[in-house]
């Protein structure tokens, strides 16, 4: 029969589990260790204003996504107000609004942005150019102007750069200075461009400093050539490009704070910087679900919680597969350890073996009594789930009574799989005699023990929790391994005498 199927499917398991995971990482940042830190920015912003007695609204400028930063949370306080956030193709705005108000007024806007690795220039719709005719003699200067800083350019880029130095302090002439009188100098320089064929407007950006309090906004020059080739430039040096800790916060070239029914308006910026888990930092996106970021996340903290656990069983099922056909272990039930290994992480693994032993001692010793009255199997395996139960709870009592509480945590013990490996033990001894049982019951042990220290490695329950493709790529192992017909580990002892031949 061919085994052309079978290797398709592991193939095909392998690169969909592989394929999951590195979109998780690369496109959302979940990070492959969990110790990893991530810089996160909390920006407020306080809007400032004198109510006059009647109707008030307030269109406040807000950041999106960009290169650079990623938006966790916001936040607004606004106490009486009707809140709306608007979204265009131009900028995000928050828009507060009430009846009447009075007297002095604070809006409260807070933002948790991500620091991330992305510098791609994300692609921005260009401004249509907006020409506007000049009086006199404005326009014969805005002229002169444009003619000297296109005669020493090549391009959009070096036109916008030689243009703002030529308003500079060092570089100044007649005509700049003519114009500077009359028109500020942000407006002025995207006039220009504008006058010129450039597309460019003014945008607002934030410089992120940590533990600065009362910032202002700073004006900056954006300058096109199409929607993903665009360059901003520092219109008072001239100078172009992005800084790493500027963050635009108003790209639409629209006003930053529109404030109607009050006077005195403005807004100010406190920052702080906070270095937090990767995992944490990003976990409000990686609730956001998609078809290809499925993740636990989305559900309640409680199934979360659930899910942490459940997900380590296929790592524990890939050791006891591994050390059952490979190695040639011995247990006591195909996956006993497995559940075995869940109650030592609850238990830890000292405390575990402990009561592992202790129970089912006891348990062999009164299963041999219950042998001699000849009852049916369906009634000796409930005495003997009874009798568990029962262990358990005196272990439980006297520990707690001489001061061990740990020992209150054999409870999680699988009392059926207990019961069941009592009888099994109980029946290979009649059997196959004590040899068989310690064979058996020490393989066991040794596997629970390998895949509790698998299933309680952080890096292991990081990966499993945060990546389910992981789940698709031990599936493909496991089938790996159940194809293997050759030789266990255990089995070449019998080709020892051959060797000392």
């Amino acid at each position: 029969m061919s085994r052309l199927p079978f290797y398709l499917i592991v193939g095909l398991l392998l690169v969909l589990g592989i394929g999951f995971s590195v979109h998780r990482h690369v496109q959302l940042e979940v990070p492959w260790t969990p110790g990893e830190q991530r810089q996160t920015w909390e920006v407020e912003a306080v809007v400032d204003f004198t109510a006059l007695g009647e109707p008030v609204r307030v269109d406040f400028a807000l950041p999106s996504h960009q290169r650079g930063y990623r938006i966790l949370t916001e936040n607004t306080a606004s106490p009486g107000y009707g809140l709306s956030f608007l979204q265009d193709d131009a900028a995000r705005r928050a828009q507060w609004s009430i009846r009447e108000a009075t007297g002095s007024q604070q809006l409260y806007y807070s933002i948790r942005l991500l620091v991330t690795d992305d510098r791609d220039q994300q692609p921005i719709p260009r401004p249509a150019l907006r020409n506007s005719a000049w009086e006199r003699p404005y326009d014969t200067a805005a002229a002169q102007v444009i003619e000297r800083a296109w005669a020493r350019s090549a391009d959009p880029y070096t036109f916008a750069r030689e243009l703002i130095r030529d308003f500079s302090d060092d570089r100044q002439g007649e005509n700049a200075r003519l114009l500077l009188t009359q028109f500020d100098r942000g407006p002025l320089l995207v006039r220009l461009l504008n006058q010129a064929g450039v597309h460019a407007r003014e945008v607002s950006g934030l410089m992120l400093n940590d533990g600065r309090r009362r910032q202002t906004l700073t004006p900056w020059i954006q300058v096109y050539e199409d929607e993903r080739r665009w360059s901003l430039f520092n219109p008072v040096t001239g100078e172009q490009g992005r800084p790493d800790n500027l963050l635009l916060w108003e790209t639409g070239g629209q006003a930053v704070l529109e404030v109607q029914g009050g006077t005195n308006s403005r807004v100010t910026f406190s920052m702080l910087s906070r270095n937090q888990p990767a995992a944490a930092a990003v976990r409000s996106q990686l609730a956001n679900d998609t078809l290809l970021n499925f993740s636990i996340h989305s559900l309640p903290l409680e199934e979360q919680a659930l899910f942490q656990t459940i997900l380590l069983i296929p790592i524990g099922a890939l050791v006891v597969v591994f050390l059952r056909i490979m190695v040639g272990i011995k247990t006591s039930g195909t996956f006993m350890p497995v559940l075995i290994a869940l109650a030592f992480i609850q238990t830890t693994l000292l405390t575990g073996l402990i009561g592992f032993l202790l129970i089912v001692a006891v348990g062999l010793v009164i299963r041999n009594y219950l042998s001699y009255l000849n009852l049916l199997l369906v009634a000796r395996v409930s005495a003997v789930i009874i009798t568990v139960i029962a262990i358990i709870s005196l272990f439980s009592v006297l520990s707690y009574r001489v001061g061990l509480n740990a020992g209150l945590t054999i409870t999680f013990f699988p009392m059926i799989i207990l019961s069941w490996t009592i009888e099994r033990m109980s029946i290979l001894w009649e059997e196959e005699g004590p040899k068989e049982v310690l064979i058996q019951g020490g393989g066991s042990l040794v596997t629970a023990v390998l895949a509790y220290l698998a299933m309680n490695n952080p890096w292991i329950r990081h990966i499993t929790f945060n990546f389910l493709g992981v789940q698709l790529i031990l599936m493909a192992l496991i089938l790996l391994l159940g194809n293997y017909t050759g030789y266990r580990l255990l089995e070449l002892r019998r080709f020892k005498p051959v060797t000392e031949d």
